[in-house]
């Protein structure tokens, strides 16, 4: 799964088991890094991959189209044109020792996650301002600032979430300029970037996730915080500078989205990266995401993520944020897993089923696709053949009005025998069954991150 893919494809899949619904129309696009290596240089993170976007193009006609582009960010084009590393990554640290990286920022490397919105389609990346590329061939077209309203330091995180009643994106990044603040972003239906204001916090963290209520964007910030000198003074690795802090509160932070001041709640530590969903019952407050037991497991399956087993959160949460400052937590499911995802047309609703990829409890050493019913309480899980690898699940309903539930979920599995991948379309009303359809494809994608799903066909 983390061999580098280095060539560039772009056909219609010939090769599919099963139908595809003809009610799936539209297009998936993933990114994640595409390889691990520049020349003969193995990177030492697996954030420090080169991103790679891939589609897959459903036009309703019983067929599928996949293409693959790199992002020609500044990483990518020094590599293609030394065939050696020369900019500094996460993890990975420029050769010349402490002088040769201090003061230096990572290099935007592009490869964590990707929307469609107002008609760009961005390549994000939590550290930096998003790429822009062309949504039908993947050409990256450039940084996207904005107009100017994203500027040059600024970052724009990988997760953002779009409220499904008006349109709008909101999002997040770390403020590198000013210590221990986040700033907060709406971006209109037509893409114009507008500023929220900078919310205060009790430290400088490194925070990866947000969840969007109707009426708040709500955070769940963990006390994993920079050591600034050591990363600064280049003696450290930007990853390497990240310590979590058991003693430091985690901060539930409420942000009004048009305005209002932001209630910051402090709560014994606790780690969680992914978030599912948020929404509001009465005055109180719910967010759900996975949680993590131990981050010097994640952080170590990060930096040798060749050998290292996948970095699974222990538990699906759920937390309950009152008016008054009080929050209670509930687990709702425990087992190995990660990468969550729901409805998107929820987001910021009440929602019945969290998807998600994770450990199967009576086989452990198998990996499976999950659906948990938050109604009845029952987990059901599409279970992958032993040794074969998993991408997130990402549901795309039947139909734009489709009761919740009532649709696909788009997830892409390797096989290590045939090393090749494959697209996996499950009936999300009943993920244990044989899949609708699997598309082979001639080559495998190595392990990615993040997709999301358009009715826009890619042409």
């Amino acid at each position: 799964m983390y061999e580098a893919l280095n060539e560039e494809h772009d056909y219609e899949v010939d090769e599919i088991d099963g139908t595809l619904p003809p009610e799936l129309v539209g297009t998936l696009y993933r990114n994640g890094p595409g390889r691990w290596q520049v020349g003969e240089s193995l990177l030492d993170h697996i954030f420090d991959g080169d991103g790679m976007l891939s589609l897959f193009a459903f036009p309703g006609d019983g067929t599928i189209r996949y293409r693959n582009r790199y992002v020609r960010t500044r990483h990518y084009r020094y590599g293609q044109r030394k065939g050696r590393v020369g900019l500094r990554g996460l993890g990975t640290q420029r050769p010349g020792g402490a002088l040769a990286n201090m003061l230096r920022p990572p290099a935007n490397v592009a490869n964590t996650g990707v929307i469609l919105h107002g008609g760009q389609l961005l390549a994000l990346w939590e550290g930096g301002r998003p790429f822009r590329l062309d949504p039908d061939s993947l050409e990256t077209l450039g940084e996207h600032s904005f107009d100017g309203r994203l500027k040059m330091m600024s970052a724009f995180s990988a997760h953002p979430s779009r409220c499904p009643d008006t349109g709008e994106l909101f999002n997040f990044g770390m403020d590198f300029t000013r210590t221990r603040s986040l700033r907060c972003y709406r971006v209109d239906p037509r893409g114009a970037l507008h500023h929220m204001p900078r919310i205060s916090l009790p430290y400088s963290p490194w925070n990866h996730d947000f969840a969007l209520t109707r009426r708040h964007l709500v955070f769940v910030i963990n006390p994993v915080i920079p050591h600034t000198a050591p990363i600064l003074l280049g003696t450290d690795s930007i990853a390497d500078g990240l310590r979590f802090h058991p003693d430091r509160p985690t901060c539930f932070t409420i942000v009004p989205r048009y305005g209002g001041k932001a209630r910051v709640i402090e709560h014994e530590s606790l780690l969680g990266f992914h978030m599912v969903n948020a929404f509001e019952e009465g005055d109180d407050v719910i967010v759900e995401f996975v949680r993590f037991a131990d981050w010097e497991q994640v952080s170590s399956a990060f930096k040798n993520f060749r050998t290292s087993d996948f970095p699974w959160g222990c538990a699906l949460m759920r937390y309950r944020v009152s008016p008054g400052g009080r929050v209670e937590g509930e687990e709702l499911c425990s087992l190995p897993m990660e990468l969550p995802h729901a409805d998107v047309r929820q987001a910021g609703r009440p929602h019945r089923f969290t998807y998600f990829a994770g450990r199967v409890p009576e086989s452990p050493e198998r990996v499976g696709i999950h659906a948990y019913d938050h109604d009845t309480g029952e987990r059901t899980v599409h279970r992958l053949p032993l040794g074969h690898g998993f991408g997130e699940p990402v549901f795309v309903p039947r139909t734009p009005d489709a009761a919740e539930g009532d649709g696909w979920l788009l997830t892409l599995a390797y096989d290590p025998d045939e090393h090749r991948s494959r697209l996996l379309i499950l009936d999300a009303r009943d993920v244990e069954a044989e899949p609708v359809a699997v598309a082979h494809l001639r080559h495998h994608i190595p392990l990615g991150f993040h997709g999301s799903f358009t009715d826009r066909v890619a042409g």
